[in-house]
């Protein structure tokens, strides 16, 4: 079942040096995800400047609660860096 889960950064001063310093986890935690079929796409979402303010993926998981499970486990989750994580069941199109 797939799914998109968007992450959103905290707002306050710190949120950057946060995703940094999370970063080199997240990104390692997402190559094995990807090569176990589990990362379809991801990305970081951007304000108007350029500046990341959160991610965005499409996963495949099994159910809900394995998504959910990743969402907890996820580095940008266990260092703070996202304050809010929206999970929500999607298909996406099939082009013929």
């Amino acid at each position: 079942m797939q799914f998109l889960i968007i992450g959103r950064d905290g707002p306050d001063a710190d949120a950057p040096a946060r995703r940094q310093l999370a970063r080199p986890a997240h990104i390692e935690g997402l190559k094995a995800r990807r090569a176990a079929g589990e990362v379809v796409e991801v990305g970081a979402l951007l304000d108007d400047a350029g500046s990341p303010i959160g991610s965005a993926m499409i996963g495949e998981f099994p159910d809900r609660a394995a998504a959910d499970a990743y969402v907890a486990q996820e580095p940008y989750t266990t260092a703070g860096v996202w304050v809010t994580v929206e999970v929500t069941p999607l298909r996406l199109l099939t082009w013929q």
